[in-house]
């Protein structure tokens, strides 16, 4: 924390403008050396950037936010440079040849925003997810996060839990004040049960903020030589996967991933399933029902034409079933089409019911990843903070002597402080002596 670090914020160059950013306590001796002097804060300055031998490197545009309201808590300043790959290389060079400066590990200023409280731990990895989110749901959900609404929650529950911890302790430590109003320990376990039912409901959400952070998964299965890949490959408008005329070309599972309807989904190509002819099929036939079974939704896909087959008994995830290659089963009169038999009939070679099989999954996908809270578990890690969180509680109730019901409570504020990494006994000595007023 006592160096001052800089980094590219941008893309890699060539790129038209490139961001370098710098923070730390060494900002405005660097903009002196490089710009002459520091500009008016939050302004923007057009200046000339230079080497310490006074060597014009480029002309940009200069940013100074001096701390404590800036990203990371200290003083940053931003160099908005031309992005071709010699000017950033020299503005680089030239800060890393300043005192005190060095080249900053990889989220090193996110981190210093975190350990100077600019942001919480959910916060931080909420940037992260919208830096790296690939379709609307992830944005909208990561920009959420970013703005704090998730840790606005947490923190509103770590509060109640103090305020019942404070309780039990200054039954504890503090009976004889006349400040406490008698045994508080009923209330404070009350106010432990509210919270671990609270919680226990907010975590009944089908998992629905992890999904749409990680996608969706849509497995296609069916027997062999059904379209499965060609389906893929429209799907995906590329070839990710081979297409022969031969039975069981598939062998491995061949994944890829989609922006359907705004919502992110691993798209699951795998092996026909039927009798294996050898070691190797067997194997992708097992992967690909293992996969099935964890799917959130299954492409079941046979010939148009044929009558249905039984879906195998391990599939728990919700079922399409898709009649392929339709427009043979018009052109040929021995193949007659199967009525109702399947929810979609699809060709991958004209194109025939693609379109109403994407609107399908758009309404699947949305009725999956909306309705109930806004703002909704992201990671695994917090769900995990939150499950102990609730165990915690609910042993408090059943803990019967008060050190082991504080000790409880102890442990459930940890799980949840741990969440947006604010664990703190400062908070607890807070509430006791503010609330009970103790010893005035």
């Amino acid at each position: 924390m006592d160096d001052t670090i800089f980094a590219l914020s941008s893309g890699p160059p060539p790129a038209g403008v490139a961001v370098v950013r710098i923070s730390g306590p060494a900002v405005r001796s660097a903009l002196e050396r490089l710009v002459d002097s520091v500009p008016e804060p939050r302004k923007v300055s057009l200046r000339f950037i230079k080497r310490s031998d006074g060597e014009i490197l480029d002309q940009g545009l200069v940013v100074y936010f001096p701390g404590p309201a800036s990203f990371t808590g200290e003083d940053v300043a931003e160099l908005h440079l031309h992005g071709g790959r010699a000017v950033v290389a020299g503005v680089i060079d030239a800060l890393g040849r300043l005192e005190g400066l060095r080249a900053a590990e990889p989220g090193e200023f996110t981190r210093r925003a975190f350990l100077n409280r600019r942001l919480d731990l959910t916060e931080a990895e909420g940037l992260a997810d919208l830096v790296a989110a690939e379709t609307e749901a992830q944005r909208r959900q990561a920009l959420c996060q970013a703005g704090g609404e998730l840790g606005v929650l947490f923190e509103r529950w770590r509060e109640r839990l103090i305020r019942a911890r404070a309780l039990i302790e200054a039954d504890l430590d503090f009976s004889e004040e006349e400040d406490v109003p008698g045994s508080v320990v009923a209330a404070a376990l009350d106010e432990a049960r509210a919270l671990a039912e609270e919680i226990t409901r907010y975590l009944d959400d089908g998992r629905r903020g992890e999904r749409i952070r990680d996608g969706a998964e849509i497995v296609v299965l069916g027997p062999p030589n059904a379209g499965k890949s060609s389906l893929v490959n429209v799907l995906a408008r590329r070839g990710v996967a081979i297409v022969t005329p031969e039975p069981g070309t598939t062998r491995d599972l061949i994944e890829v991933r989609l922006d359907i309807g705004g919502y992110a989904v691993t798209l699951v190509d795998t092996a026909g399933l039927r009798a294996a002819s050898g070691i190797v099929e067997a194997e992708g036939i097992r992967r690909a029902e293992a996969r099935a079974e964890t799917a959130d939704l299954v492409l079941w896909l046979e010939p148009a034409g044929d009558e249905p087959r039984g879906l195998p008994a391990n599939i728990a995830a919700p079922v399409l079933r898709l009649g392929s290659k339709a427009d043979l089963v018009d052109s040929d009169s021995e193949r007659g089409r199967v009525s109702g038999a399947f929810d979609v009939d699809i060709s991958a070679e004209t194109g025939q019911g693609i379109a109403l099989l994407l609107e399908r999954l758009e309404v699947f996908l949305r009725a999956s990843f909306t309705g109930g809270d806004s703002v909704v578990v992201t990671r695994a890690r917090h769900r995990q903070g939150l499950t102990a969180c609730v165990e915690a509680l609910g042993r408090s109730q059943d803990a019967g002597d008060l050190e082991l019901v504080a000790e409880e409570m102890r442990r459930a504020g940890d799980a949840l402080g741990r969440i947006t990494g604010r664990v703190d006994v400062e908070d607890l000595l807070d509430v006791i002596f503010r609330e009970f007023c103790i010893g005035k």
